[in-house]
């Protein structure tokens, strides 16, 4: 009967088909089993589910009540579309069940022909299982036409891939054209389905949402992110064919460094390759909470997609601008940064949102114990990619050993750490280049400016030291200033550190009689600080106040302490500033008017006609009269003790009085005229007297405040501290008396045409360095041969697996905190070298990437390189590279491992 029915002839007796399909006992769940969240279940039409009860309740297969087959008709709208029906209420028009029970009751009755399964997925809503019965209507369209959507359903447990893959089926859209899906929000804005893993009910679409396909162009831009473009200009940029990878970056303002690192970062062939070839979407990490949701690493993907497309000789990199600002609140703005930090930046977020590992777990680390380096390295490693595996660490990463030796005990310690770019510190010259100018006692001779090579960890005698073998004078006999603000900043002495002293110092070398190796108190001469100032009457309702103005070089001079009177001094001072400073001629010399000098020079504190007799007597340059000696003569106002200093001038400190140079007769070199002596300056004072150019008053060592000086009988003055005299000149006598150009004028040395040739800096003198054994205390060849500092495992034997081939160098030129970056970086598809500079690029010849400038160097080892046909002869590199930053520092014994 039953092959009669067209039924199988093993069809089970009616009892155990109502067992197995209602559910009796564990082994037998049937329709009344509890749900599962997604798992499948079929809706069946509640007559024909009826009468199959009836069916098998009547225990007789040959009853009238057979239901034939599974006709769910009743369920659809037309037998078209096979639409179900809406607002089916569950018992009334359909039961559930299970995938296991439709098997079977398919297979026992079969179903009506033509009619699809309702097949309906369990899903979880708030904590609570539920069959959908009703899928997820959306309407699908491209971006180019939005206008004819098409109707597809989804189940809420349906990933949105399966949506793409559904739209890109019903628009014929080709297997190699990249895709991607938008929703349309009620309010008109567009939001991205960026994680394809999502199901349609975690990314809360509902029936009646339109879903926006997008297509990427040729040029390897969307259309989305450039709505404001011209028909025309696109087209332009699409049939505009030119080298793929040779493509300038537009600067948005001060992003050179954004620019330098990208176009490295090209430049590493596995990098760009992977990203072109689409591999980077099924690896993108949408849950790592070390991440950026993938948004950074798809804001790259769409920079080299239209780097890499030969469509564009420059692209504006706003997108991923914003995206790496949002990410990295350094980077907000557009401000000056560092190239390498950028780049420590993008490789990291790379990472994160590339990393296959989904779930993290913990590892506890184990000591070496002893144990040989490979197997330490190995375990390292694995441990490593437990936590961390991506195509950075494929690529960059590597690890080197550090060993730590315990002064103390003499414990080793050996660790093998993790590193994606290396720091690697310079060499530091030991020799530093300064320009001093010297001045010689000898007046008729121009300060010589000299380049002197000192040591960088010298002190100032080793400074002297240098320029006495230039100028023949003993080191002894110098003494060495800071001159700013026509002042002596500071007066250093000789022990003193030259790491005190700037690039930017004016730094002046004075030629004194005196020596530094003698005991200052029994010297024969003084070393005096001189200063020039110009007297200005002041405007105030006594006239009587007059201001100063320092002009010129101060001097350093060496005055006998036989000679230590204000005449003396005076005259001596004239001899010192003979090349400059002209003598009044004969006629000149009387003052017409006695009441116009004192109106002069007796205003004056401290001048020189004070104290002197107005009758006519012989004065020597001591001050005693050739009768008898005269108190007021002997007035000596350097006789005096120096109070404090004044305040800093301009923001800088007061400078430190120089110490007391130790004694040594006066010397003058052979070629220098002798100044004066106390005999040469006797004089005769008359009614009629000479005319003064200046007069002389001691001051504070900023020479704005005058000193006064308590008067002694007698020559002999004694020195508590360091003087400072100003010559205050009147302004028609500086005028007419003092030449200016002169004065300021200097010869250079010979020694200023040499200029010191520095040597390069070779990449193998950092690593060598950076490898260096520390002591812990109780408190640029194109081939880079790593050969010397990996730990090689026994069975390799390839010397291409330690040789790596320069591929990239970002070059910054300028200061620290400015300048302007650059990227030499070689095409991976023609072996090209190219210059980029922004927007603009061109290729460029090896000389030309050797260049001071570099700062970021990227590697590649040389058996992962592909080369060209043809292209032996360029430099190329591979994809084991890590990028080297040079580094001020770094600390303990470090190898390398391979790891590749």
């Amino acid at each position: 009967m039953a092959a009669e029915r067209g039924l199988p002839a093993a069809l089970p007796g009616l009892e155990a088909q109502r067992r197995q399909v209602e559910g009796e006992g564990p082994e037998q769940p049937g329709r009344e089993r509890p749900l599962r969240a997604g798992e499948k279940w079929y809706l069946l039409e509640n007559h024909w589910y009826k009468q199959w009860r009836a069916y098998v309740e009547s225990g007789d297969q040959n009853s009238i009540s057979f239901p034939g087959r599974i006709n769910n008709a009743e369920l659809f709208e037309d037998t078209e579309s096979y639409r179900l029906k809406d607002r089916l209420v569950e018992h009334e028009e359909y039961v559930l069940v299970p995938e296991e029970v439709w098997n079977k009751l398919v297979t026992w009755y079969g179903l009506e022909h033509d009619q699809p399964a309702i097949e309906r997925k369990v899903v979880d809503l708030s904590s609570m299982q539920k069959v959908e019965v009703y899928l997820v209507e959306l309407y699908l369209c491209q971006h180019s036409d939005m206008d004819n959507p098409v109707t597809a359903q989804f189940s809420r447990m349906d990933v949105i891939e399966t949506v793409l893959k559904e739209a890109r089926c019903q628009f014929s859209v080709p297997a190699e054209a990249e895709t991607r899906l938008w929703v349309k929000n009620s309010d008109g804005s567009c939001e991205r389905l960026r994680n394809l893993q999502m199901t349609v009910l975690d990314a809360c679409l509902s029936s009646g949402q339109v879903v926006v396909m997008e297509t990427r162009s040729k040029d390897g831009t969307w259309p989305s992110s450039r709505p404001h473009i011209m028909k025309n200009s696109l087209e332009d940029e699409e049939l505009y064919q030119g080298q793929p990878g040779v493509c300038g970056l537009t600067n948005l303002g001060n992003t050179c460094f954004m620019n330098s690192a990208l176009q490295c970062l090209s430049n590493v062939p596995p990098l760009t390759e992977y990203f072109l070839n689409n591999r980077y979407l099924d690896e993108l990490n949408f849950n790592n909470p070390l991440g950026m949701k993938g948004e950074i690493a798809e804001a790259y993907a769409d920079l080299i997609k239209q780097q890499w497309s030969g469509h564009h000789r420059s692209i504006v990199p706003r997108m991923f601008k914003t995206k790496v600002g949002h990410f990295a609140s350094q980077f907000l703005g557009y401000q000056q940064h560092d190239s390498q930090e950028l780049l420590s930046f993008l490789l990291d977020g790379l990472h994160e949102d590339l990393n296959r590992v989904k779930k993290k777990e913990y590892i506890e680390l184990k000591d070496a114990a002893g144990r040989p380096d490979e197997e330490v390295a190995e375990e390292a490693w694995r441990n490593h990619k437990r936590r961390n595996h991506s195509i950075i660490v494929d690529i960059f990463h590597g690890l080197f050993k550090s060993t730590l030796v315990c002064p103390e005990c003499g414990k080793v310690s050996v660790t093998f750490d993790p590193f994606c770019y290396l720091s690697a510190p310079l060499p530091i010259s030991k020799d530093r280049v300064m320009e001093v100018f010297f001045v010689s006692m000898d007046p008729s001779k121009k300060p010589e400016q000299h380049r002197l090579i000192v040591p960088k960890a010298g002190k100032v005698l080793d400074l002297c030291h240098s320029l006495s073998k230039h100028t023949e004078v003993p080191a002894e006999r110098m003494m060495v200033a800071d001159v700013f603000s026509h002042r002596f900043y500071k007066i250093y002495q000789m022990e003193e550190s030259l790491s005190c002293i700037l690039d930017r110092d004016d730094i002046f070398i004075y030629e004194v009689s005196v020596s530094t190796l003698e005991d200052p108190a029994t010297a024969d001469a003084v070393v005096l600080p001189v200063y020039l100032r110009e007297r200005t009457q002041g405007r105030d309702y006594s006239n009587t106040y007059y201001g100063v103005v320092l002009f010129g070089h101060p001097l350093l001079v060496s005055v006998p302490r036989d000679q230590l009177s204000w005449d003396s001094l005076y005259q001596l001072l004239l001899h010192r500033l003979s090349r400059y400073v002209t003598r009044p001629d004969s006629e000149e010399e009387e003052d017409p008017s006695e009441e116009d000098e004192e109106d002069l020079y007796n205003k004056r504190p401290n001048g020189l006609s004070e104290g002197e007799d107005e009758e006519e007597e012989e004065t020597t340059a001591e001050g005693s009269t050739s009768q008898e000696p005269s108190s007021e003569a002997e007035e000596n106002p350097l006789d005096a003790s120096v109070g404090e200093e004044g305040a800093g001038v301009e923001g800088r400190p007061s400078p430190s009085p120089a110490p007391q140079r130790p004694p040594q007769s006066p010397q003058t070199p052979s070629s220098s005229p002798s100044p004066p002596t106390a005999n040469q300056a006797k004089r005769k004072c008359c009614q009629k007297r000479r005319k003064l150019l200046f007069t002389l008053q001691a001051v504070n060592s900023n020479g704005t405040s005058d000193r006064t000086a308590a008067q002694d009988e007698g020559s002999t003055v004694s020195f508590n501290s360091q003087p400072y005299i100003a010559m205050d000149w009147d302004s028609n006598m500086r005028k007419r008396y003092y030449n200016e150009a002169e004065a300021e004028g200097y010869i250079k040395h010979d020694c200023m045409d040499f200029t010191p040739r520095k040597n390069p800096v070779r990449l193998q003198e950092c690593l060598e360095l950076f490898t260096t054994v520390e002591t812990l205390e109780e408190e640029n060849p194109w081939d880079l041969d790593f050969s010397e500092f990996v730990i090689k495992p026994q069975k390799d034997t390839d010397p291409t697996l330690y040789k790596y081939d320069l591929i990239a160098v970002s070059n910054h030129y300028g200061g620290l905190r400015d300048g302007h970056y650059t990227t030499f970086a070689r095409n991976k598809d023609s072996g090209t070298w190219f210059y980029f500079d922004d927007s603009s690029v061109s290729a460029v010849s090896k000389v030309q990437i050797e260049s001071k400038a570099a700062y970021v160097l990227f590697y590649q080892r040389q058996d992962k390189i592909r080369h060209p046909a043809g292209s032996r002869d360029q430099d190329g590199g591979s994809g084991g590279g890590a990028c080297c930053e040079p580094h001020p520092r770094e600390q303990a014994s470090r190898d390398f491992m391979d790891v590749d």
